[in-house]
């Protein structure tokens, strides 16, 4: 049985031919030629209530894909190649171009598998580089939410108003997931009033918090199994090393492990050494000069100016009843104190 196109409605509305490429009016088209060979443009168009203009472009796109050629019998007319033979050969052509496209994808899927497995080699093996501050506040942010039971961080030297801002956000959520969170900062901090309200702030919320005269250099270390730490330590802003490494992590927490055990948490005081009346601030003021640091470099290390360096030194050299600091150096290994 016929519409009123001539066309059986089985192939018209069959969906799978449109899938191949063909419009339904196409397949109008071609089923009309099947049906009724030999007949002109016109009479195509009379059987499927198109214009001979509709037809013809049909025809074309009927031609592109083979599915209509030259008759030799009637000079400046098409006819239809039967579907055994046109719709075959465009399945095959459909199913080649379908095989091409999944070697293109296999062979796109193996590259993008490689270079993940070269960046985890590199990260595994050699740490990744991370430059620019929104780089490293981004890569602390997945360390923090990644967290499962610890952060441990040391923060020599001093921290901007608004670099603590930004981590409380991040700490909070941290914490009030449970996780455990220790953080060492320098002696002289105590003297910092907003690092000394937001380390009261860490208190308050569960963290503990250290400090020393001296500690490691800037790390942050969560679950002991990843961290990050300065490319350079004399210079943060040329970037930090997401690492992962076990041999580099067992080494930076034995020196946090080591810091914070000689640490004093943070509201206790720090008494003087019977023996010597020295602050262990003093204690490292005389052993970093006596290693030959200058007091600029004495002064990084501890977090203080060289002029408070001079004022300590002053101090202990009237205590020793020294003229000069090589003098005083002198009497404090004779008593010890070195």
């Amino acid at each position: 049985m016929f519409d009123e196109c001539g066309v059986r409605p089985m192939i018209r509305g069959d969906p799978m031919l449109e899938v191949l490429g063909l419009t339904a009016a196409a397949v109008a088209v071609y089923q009309a030629m099947l049906d009724h060979p030999g007949s002109s443009l016109e009479e195509i168009a009379a059987h499927c209530a198109l214009t001979p203009v509709q037809v013809h472009d049909h025809l074309d796109e009927l031609s592109r894909l083979t599915l209509v050629r030259v008759s030799a019998e009637r000079p400046g007319q098409m006819r239809a190649v039967s579907p055994e033979i046109g719709l075959a050969d465009l399945l095959a052509g459909q199913e080649a171009e379908l095989a091409s496209r999944q070697a293109r994808l296999a062979a796109s899927r193996a590259a993008v598998s490689r270079m993940v497995a070269e960046r985890a080699e590199l990260r595994t093996n050699h740490g990744e580089r991370l430059h620019g501050l929104d780089a490293i506040h981004s890569r602390l942010e997945h360390m923090g939410r990644s967290a499962i039971s610890e952060v441990l961080s040391s923060q020599p030297g001093s921290q901007r108003p608004e670099d603590l801002a930004a981590s409380r956000s991040a700490d909070t959520e941290a914490l009030g997931r449970g996780i455990t969170m220790r953080t060492l900062y320098q002696d002289a901090t105590r003297n910092q009033p907003h690092i000394t309200a937001y380390a009261q702030w860490l208190l308050g919320q569960g963290s503990e918090v250290r400090t020393a005269p001296t500690i490691p250099q800037r790390m942050v270390v969560v679950d002991r199994a990843q961290a990050l730490v300065p490319i350079d330590p004399t210079d943060t802003r040329k970037g930090a090393l997401h690492v992962t490494e076990p041999g580099i992590l067992a080494a930076l927490l034995d020196f946090f492990e080591l810091s914070w055990n000689t640490a004093v948490p943070l509201g206790a005081t720090r008494p003087e050494d019977p023996r010597t009346s020295l602050t262990p601030t003093e204690r490292e003021i005389l052993r970093l000069l006596g290693a030959g640091f200058t007091d600029d470099a004495v002064g990084q290390r501890l977090g203080i100016s060289s002029r408070t360096i001079g004022r300590h030194m002053s101090s202990i050299m009237e205590r020793l009843g020294a003229g000069s600091r090589f003098e005083a150096g002198i009497k404090a290994a004779q008593k010890g104190w070195l």
